[in-house]
């Protein structure tokens, strides 16, 4: 039985104002799943970028404005927005107080494709 204790991780500074923290990953012996949450500053978020595979967005407190393809909208607390893999999408918070999310990934590991990099950003491989 493999137990991981979130709280032992530490947060990292994803860019300004976005604050990470893993929770399952293939660097702690996940083969399917990357889980992590966010702590979003406000007028802060995520630039557009798409995955590979699927992932889950939910909103845990604040305010999200997310793009997916398209289309906008806001998600509040307890709402969540399922990504499909290869679509492009992003968010940013535009509430006054910090956005918590909670995001899972249909891979072991978080990766990322952005316009402006080469290669994918890669995070929480297996060590």
């Amino acid at each position: 039985m493999d137990v991981v204790s979130n709280t032992d991780h530490p947060l990292e500074e994803w860019r300004p104002g976005v604050q990470t923290r893993m929770h399952v990953a293939a660097s702690v012996g996940s083969t399917e799943l990357c889980i992590f949450e966010q702590w979003v500053a406000p007028g802060a978020g995520a630039p557009d970028h798409f995955h590979f595979v699927e992932e889950v967005l939910t909103v845990l407190a604040g305010e999200a404005e997310t793009w997916l393809g398209g289309e906008r909208m806001v998600l509040t607390h307890g709402r969540s927005l399922i990504v499909p893999a290869g679509l492009r999408h992003g968010f940013r918070n535009v509430g006054k107080s910090t956005l918590h999310m909670h995001a899972v990934l249909a891979s072991a590991c978080f990766e990322a494709a952005f316009d402006h990099r080469e290669p994918p950003v890669r995070r929480w491989a297996r060590l």
